[in-house]
């Protein structure tokens, strides 16, 4: 965003009580943070995690991202609980790197945007002169490299054409600037997920919508587009990668199911072969071992919000369980160059995201890194009850239950304040993770935080799923209501002390619920929400408009606009009487500035009570730790004084 932009941007916003920057923040109604909180504080914001990002070329390594000053940086492990070898540093966080596996170009591929604006460009990271060069225009998105088996070529998505349309590109190391532009459909988000194995065909998948996506075999030479999956299908059909004869493919889909299976497609026949439909919970992706016979892979199952590490024989289609790891989130698998070892990152309640290698024959666990948690004792660290409550409908002649996860202080004596931490999407969910700020709200401060699952998470089924879109979007928010009456009923939990929280559709929510709830809610705290969704579908970033309204529905449409109109929260804001605190990134491509500007306005011309802060290096969500730490800092203080002591007007 320009200075220009910016400072007309500031003159829209009414006149607050007090007004004050501190750094790139800018803070209205905000008092100062005491520095009893900020002691509290200090250890819990003083943690870790560690991304595993790729293998060294010669495997004798890894290439890792982790934070030890403001933000995320990459580094280099040698060894496990090796030092981590800081080689970026950046003001602004990275995210992507992936190293190339020539042997004549000693680097890797990563990619960073600035200010949280997402439009990340591609740059090329030398290992022999420790310096960086940027690849792409610098104008457009840029994401999710590819690299060809013989690692002379890349792919990747980018926005270059028009900066609407996502569009697959190659480029050649010998010339890496200049791209071949390969796929320019547009309608909906493709993406490269595996070159053949000799390198004359890739996997194109196009994400329609959270609930459709097509694959293709797109021939590199030709430039034919040959789909995998029935056009008439409105399913979710993913490929993900080759055979080692490259006359398969494997792929997931819930066609015909109710999850995510993993199948295997035959190319010449076209039948598909379903290899786990007995798990009857969603496959959330598959990597395949780098040796040229890819006889292994390893996939991740979503049971029940909590990740299952399984291992693949590709020659029998066979599949065993890794059954000896902690309870938690597993991501990033990958297999080790040249070696029988599947590297991956676990992370728990009570234990930030760290890497791992699993031995693939002794099936011996390894770690690599040991993030640190400022000095706190994880033990005490909260660990997630997994309950279901009724809503208002019914399945199968059975009460809907609406799955949620309980966290409460050890030991604690009821009734407790309670903190309803509603998740993005929507097309997403609660997955128990590490959290040091929720710990502190839980150990420090003795509130109860329910995370739910409503209609249209993820994770449950495609049926589920939908539960929300379009007409039904308000049926979602009557699950949350749905959840206040199972507190009211629970003596565990004070009825008359509870908040609303979340983050971009969940902060929708969070308004939603204080103008449907106001009664029953003490204090909000919105995240970078959706407050009008015509005003939203309006000015969220062009690349984004037409899969947002495939899940919010098309607001050109008279009927459809009526209704979003209707539903929104800027139209209901009279009836938000209790206090509210509204966090925004004034790059935020996704969820644009005017959607929390216009929220804190219309509250403040009702007489409510708003705390407004909006970071000016930031996009959708606070990525650098320095302005992180004040987002929790003046949270803490905003729940001490609306929820806990009452101080509501």
């Amino acid at each position: 965003m320009t200075a220009l932009i910016y400072v007309i941007m500031l003159s829209c916003i009414s006149t607050a009580q007090e007004r004050k920057e501190i750094g790139n923040l800018v803070l209205e109604d905000i008092p100062d943070i005491p520095l009893e909180i900020r002691a509290r504080l200090h250890q819990y914001q003083n943690t870790r995690s560690a991304d595993l990002m790729d293998w060294l070329p010669n495997g004798e390594g890894m290439l890792i991202k982790t934070r030890f000053g403001n933000t995320n940086q990459f580094h280099i492990v040698k060894h496990p609980e090796g030092s981590r070898n800081q080689i970026t540093f950046y003001d602004e966080p990275v995210r992507e790197g992936l190293f190339c596996q020539l042997n004549n170009y000693n680097g890797f591929l990563f990619t960073k945007d600035m200010g949280g604006n997402e439009l990340s460009q591609i740059y090329w990271y030398d290992m022999n002169t420790r310096k960086a060069e940027m690849l792409s225009n610098g104008e457009s998105v840029n994401e999710l490299i590819n690299w060809s088996n013989n690692g002379g070529q890349f792919a990747f998505t980018s926005t270059q054409r028009n900066n609407r349309d996502y569009d697959i590109y190659i480029s050649d190391l010998s010339s890496p600037k200049e791209c071949d532009l390969k796929i320019d459909e547009g309608n909906g988000y493709w993406v490269t997920r595996d070159w053949s194995p000799n390198d004359d065909k890739l996997i194109l998948v196009q994400y329609r919508s959270a609930s459709e996506a097509n694959s293709y075999i797109l021939d590199i030479k030709t430039d034919v587009l040959t789909q995998i999956n029935d056009k008439n299908d409105i399913e979710r059909f993913v490929a993900l990668g080759w055979n080692s004869d490259g006359d398969k493919i494997y792929a997931l889909t819930n066609k015909g199911k109710e999850f995510n299976t993993l199948v295997q497609y035959d190319i010449i026949t076209k039948k598909i072969n379903y290899i786990t439909e007995n798990i009857l919970w969603d496959i959330d992706f598959i990597e395949f071992a780098q040796n040229k016979s890819r006889s292994l892979a390893a996939f991740i199952a979503n049971v029940n919000g909590f990740s299952r590490l399984f291992i693949l024989d590709t020659r029998t289609n066979k599949y065993t369980q890794v059954d000896h790891l902690p309870i938690g989130q597993i991501n990033s698998l990958t297999f080790h160059p040249t070696k029988d070892l599947l590297a991956f990152v676990l992370n728990t309640t009570q234990t930030p995201g760290d890497i791992f290698t699993l031995d693939l024959l002794t099936k011996e666990i390894e770690r690599w890194t040991r993030s640190e948690i400022g000095g706190l004792n994880a033990e005490f660290f909260p660990q997630p009850e997994l309950i279901s409550y009724d809503s208002y409908d019914t399945v199968e002649g059975r009460i809907r239950k609406i799955p949620a996860f309980v966290y409460k202080p050890k030991n604690a004596k009821g009734p407790l304040p309670v903190l309803i931490s509603i998740h993005g999407g929507p097309e997403d969910q609660h997955m128990p993770y590490f959290s040091s700020f929720r710990a502190y709200l839980v150990n420090e401060m003795g509130i109860a935080v329910i995370a739910p699952n409503v209609r249209g998470s993820t994770g449950y089924g495609k049926s589920y799923q939908l539960l929300d879109d379009g007409y039904n979007r308000q049926n979602s928010v009557r699950d949350i209501g749905k959840l206040l009456e199972w507190i009211e009923k629970n003596p565990e939990f004070d009825k008359n002390k509870i908040a609303v929280y979340g983050s971009s559709y969940g902060g929708y929510m969070v308004l939603s619920s204080m103008v449907s709830f106001n009664n029953k809610i003490k204090c909000g705290v919105d995240l970078f929400g959706i407050s009008n969704f015509v005003t939203f579908l309006a000015n969220t970033e062009e690349y984004r408009k037409d899969l947002r309204r495939l899940e919010y529905g098309d607001e050109r449409d008279p009927d459809m606009k009526k209704f979003l109109l209707a539903i929104s929260p800027t139209t209901n804001a009279k009836n938000i009487t209790c206090p509210l605190f509204v966090i925004q990134g004034a790059n935020d491509p996704r969820v644009p500035v005017t959607e929390s500007e216009q929220m804190v306005n219309v509250i403040r011309e009702n007489d409510g009570l708003v705390w407004y802060m909006l970071a000016k290096d930031e996009g959708h969500g606070y990525r650098k730790k320095d302005n992180r730490n004040h987002m929790r800092e003046a949270i803490i203080l905003f729940l001490q004084e609306y929820l806990l002591i009452n101080n509501c007007p």
